[in-house]
């Protein structure tokens, strides 16, 4: 069951092309300038397409101060937001999932000389804030508080398109909502966007695949899985 939260001119579109979904509408048109509650929610994703208007800021900090115990996901301008307000890292809810692209990243942490400074810097990174990174890329690392990584071995490079980040965000937030925990999650998460993208690539071949591709071929990729004796 899947709600999604945006300004009031998105809502007839939205119920067009996703009639599944339940749509609650900001109180402004074309910018989302409050946050509902989101008590009666198994797991929240924030951040795909949300923009940085400054009363779109300041409606996702007061969000974050009020909400210590939500399941949650944040993706894109949520990463953006928080990378321009380093003091909100002290407010994300323990193992938080961030989903940051190369540049994101070095927005989060600053940049480094080379992938292992880039990995160590990272690790510090979750260690501090007790939240999960996945670092995309062509095998997606996932980073734990811990200190333990993953490197995932599915996906293909079909899936350097638009909204293929905003596939995987809603994939973690999904499996957070059943009732994954949030370390199981985010490994098979990717795992699973990657699979389902290569499942793309068979039928349209990786120069043609569109996000909603990796959408489409999901079943398949839980048919493979369950097929399999891959376990989560």
């Amino acid at each position: 069951m899947v709600t999604a939260y945006i300004p009031k001119c998105g809502y007839t579109a939205f119920q067009s092309y996703f009639p599944e979904a339940m749509v609650l509408t900001d109180a402004y048109d074309d910018h989302i300038t409050s946050f509902p509650s989101v008590n009666l929610y198994s797991a929240t994703g924030i951040g795909v397409g949300m923009g940085k208007v400054e009363e779109t800021v300041a409606a996702f900090v007061l969000f974050l101060k009020k909400k210590k115990d939500t399941r949650l996901i944040l993706d894109a301008d949520a990463i953006n937001i928080l990378s321009e307000n380093p003091e909100l890292f002290d407010l994300l809810p323990t193992n938080t999932i961030l989903t940051p692209h190369p540049k994101e990243l070095e927005r989060l942490i600053g940049t480094w000389t080379n992938d292992l400074d880039k990995i160590e810097k990272a690790k510090g990174f979750c260690a501090k804030y007790h939240c999960i990174l996945l670092i995309k890329g062509a095998h997606t690392l996932t980073l734990l508080p811990s200190g333990k990584m993953y490197f995932n071995s599915t996906g293909n490079e079909g899936m350097a398109t638009a909204g293929s980040g905003d596939v995987l965000t809603g994939i973690l937030t999904s499996l957070l909502a059943q009732g994954y925990a949030a370390e199981k999650a985010a490994v098979f998460g990717v795992f699973l966007h990657g699979l389902a993208g290569d499942h793309a690539k068979k039928q349209y071949g990786a120069q043609s695949m569109t996000a909603t591709d990796i959408i489409s071929h999901l079943s398949d990729a839980y048919f493979t899985i369950s097929d399999s004796d891959i376990t989560f």
